[in-house]
């Protein structure tokens, strides 16, 4: 099977695609509809669980920081797990917008690698700085899912 390369643009579509998507749920949930499943279907569409594990290292997580599977994912982005007493759900802290400043993307093949700052500004206009790299793989002519997630907020002295 032929490998179809990634592009730049593509990553940066898949970028778009994770802020407005975490955005929605965080809306839904607002408006009291059904936040868990859009919460699923975001997972489903933007990260490679189908294909196995995807190494998720999400940003306010500190006991349990790593986060290998879709059931453990969805709990960080909504809370409500038993089993990660941790999670108040990221994606449901009323974010008002996302936005991603790449440092740079780097292309190898099927495989495109993004780092940089992501900012989540809240409902006072107040903006998170939160550094990632994210790895996107192409599959045929699907659009590219995240393999990798290491998000963390910046060291501070």
């Amino acid at each position: 099977k032929n490998i179809i390369m990634i592009t730049e643009k593509e990553i940066l579509k898949a970028q778009n695609m994770w802020a407005d998507g975490l955005l929605k749920i965080g809306l839904i949930h607002k408006e009291n509809g059904d936040y868990i499943n859009e919460a699923s279907n975001f997972i489903n569409r933007l990260y490679d669980f189908n294909n196995g594990n995807v190494l998720f290292k999400p940003t306010l997580a500190s006991q349990q920081q790593f986060r290998l599977n879709k059931e453990a994912a969805l709990s960080y982005f909504i809370g409500g797990n038993k089993d990660f007493d941790e999670d108040t759900g990221f994606a449901l802290k009323g974010w008002k917008s996302v936005r991603f400043e790449n440092i740079g993307i780097k292309i190898e093949g099927n495989i495109g690698i993004a780092m940089g700052n992501y900012y989540f500004k809240d409902d006072t206009n107040n903006e998170t700085k939160v550094e990632y790299s994210f790895i996107y793989k192409k599959i045929g002519d699907d659009s590219p899912t995240i393999i990798l997630h290491d998000s963390h907020l910046p060291y501070t002295p």
